[in-house]
């Protein structure tokens, strides 16, 4: 583990210790299975899960062009942090944080997001890099920080993201899109109810809603309808959310929180009471249940924490080891089928040989004598020809392993485990081809995965108790008020002293 790891893995215990000592004691559980990751090469030594996640309870609102995102955020924050308007205002990520003891909020650049391990763009452009050559070095054109003394954003962490209405994203939007995806407690997608037409929200349906139907943690998302009074006109809301949710039932997505809202100083006045009664009835039935969400997002925060694990153990068990001794086995009965095609070749080869110079073991050839006098030339023979095989063995399997590896995803799941590298482990030189099981696998593994399964149990229950406290013990017991008891006689009567 390098130094720079272990400063920065010391720094979120103490973050931990002063914010939330719950969470302290999950951090062992993480480097326990980061020790499991690196034995099987899923996981380099310079990285460790702790660090590919955000300890912070993270919010984030994605959606459309002008479908009143920055409006919400300054709205439920209570000050104008965020530009509005009908237009694009801004085609950057927006990191929203608290800043306690200054009313003038403050606009930082993207490097203070992608330098600073606190926050959820840790070294985001290096990944930019990886799929956008060159854009890496312009990560003050992706990002920036906005700073805000509001108590409703004190210990989380607000992401506003430009919008999704262009024809042609950037990779590197897409990728930073996905990284906020993985890490975030709470989604918030919004939609424009001006244009609820499949047409207006493709980009967002394509990119924001098919890629969360077959997630575990759908759960955290909510699909918002913004600005539905502009339906009041017509008085026609549940046609115009009628069509919406068809359009989001296309991209697959058949369950999930769906809300309509809008902004009461931004609305289009409705002069019928009754009319605008029932909009604004609805509005604050959806608002408040969005606000209570956003409001408990530390709770969610902890059991994200945990269930990230539990996530890996089943990646691990179901899905990465399977894959793994598949391609082993591949890979093995490729070398196989090679170094068997190369000892029949030899061995034609050597008939051959004998059959042209007739050097059989009855010739005289190969008598007493003749072997005697020539034994260094013989046993010469022999180590070349082994040494031959030998090389092409290592030759052949290194070939087939880079060939199969090809084939396997460097970023697997949320935390993007190196699938290959796990590989080329498994089929280096120190690994034989009988041996079916990927590196650092086998029935001490196994059995160590299910004891840190048992560990994430006990956290889960500790949650539990914590905040749902299911067993009522750490109710305090009610106090019976004393009254005054007259003592019988008997107890009256001091005892005589003995002597």
């Amino acid at each position: 583990m390098s130094h720079f790891l272990k400063k920065r893995l010391a720094s979120l215990e103490n973050h931990l210790t002063q914010e939330n000592p719950a969470l302290l004691e999950v951090l062992p559980t993480y480097y326990k299975m980061d020790k499991m990751l690196y034995r099987i090469g899923l996981l380099d030594k310079e990285s460790s899960l702790a660090s590919r996640i955000s300890w912070w309870p993270l919010i984030s609102v994605l959606g459309t062009f002008s479908s009143g995102k920055s409006t919400f955020i300054n709205d439920y924050i209570g000050e104008d942090i965020q530009d509005t308007g009908n237009q694009a205002v801004d085609d950057k990520f927006t990191v929203v944080s608290y800043r306690a003891g200054s009313t003038k909020n403050q606009t930082l650049p993207g490097s203070a997001l992608d330098a600073d391990p606190r926050f959820p763009f840790f070294r985001i452009s290096r990944e930019i890099e990886k799929v956008a050559k060159g854009e890496g070095k312009r990560i003050e054109s992706y990002l920036q920080l906005r700073t805000a003394n509001s108590e409703k954003i004190k210990n989380r962490i607000l992401i506003d993201s430009p919008g999704f209405d262009a024809d042609d994203q950037r990779t590197s939007t897409l990728r930073i899109t996905d990284h906020i995806l993985d890490l975030s407690d709470l989604v918030l997608v919004f939609f424009d109810a001006r244009h609820p037409e499949p047409g207006a929200m493709q980009d967002t349906l394509e990119h924001l809603v098919s890629r969360t139907v077959a997630r575990t943690d759908a759960s955290k998302f909510f699909y918002v309808l913004n600005q539905i009074d502009t339906s009041a006109k017509e008085d026609n809301p549940e046609a115009v959310v009628g069509a919406w949710q068809r359009a989001i039932a296309q991209a697959g997505l058949t369950a999930g929180r769906f809300f309509t809202i809008y902004n009461e100083a931004a609305s289009v006045p409705i002069e019928d009471p009754a009319l605008r009664a029932r909009f604004q009835s609805k509005r604050d039935a959806d608002l408040k249940e969005i606000h209570e969400r956003m409001d408990e997002i530390e709770v969610q925060r902890n059991y994200r924490i945990v269930s990230v694990l539990e996530t890996v153990a089943n990646e691990l068990e179901d899905d990465i080891i399977p894959q793994l001794r598949k391609a082993k086995a591949k890979w093995r009965r490729n070398v196989l089928i090679g170094d068997g095609v190369a000892l029949g070749l030899v061995a034609a080869a050597g008939i051959g040989l004998c059959t042209t110079f007739n050097w059989w073991p009855s010739s005289e050839v190969f008598s007493t004598s003749w072997v005697r006098q020539n034994w260094l030339d013989v046993a010469g023979v022999a180590v070349g020809i082994a040494i031959l095989a030998l090389a092409f063995h290592f030759w052949l399997r290194g070939n087939m392993s880079r060939r199969i590896a090809r084939k396997l995803t460097p970023k697997y799941g949320q935390l993007e485990l190196n699938l290959r590298a796990a590989f080329l482990k498994s089929s280096n030189w120190m690994h034989s081809p009988f041996t079916p099981e990927p590196a650092g696998w086998g029935q001490r593994p196994a059995k160590r995965l299910r004891q840190i399964r048992e560990i994430l149990a006990n956290h889960i229950q500790s949650l539990n108790d914590l905040y749902a406290d299911p067993s009522g013990k750490s109710l305090p017991e009610p106090e019976v008020p004393s009254e005054p008891v007259d003592k019988p006689e008997a107890e009256q009567i001091e005892p005589a002293s003995k002597e």
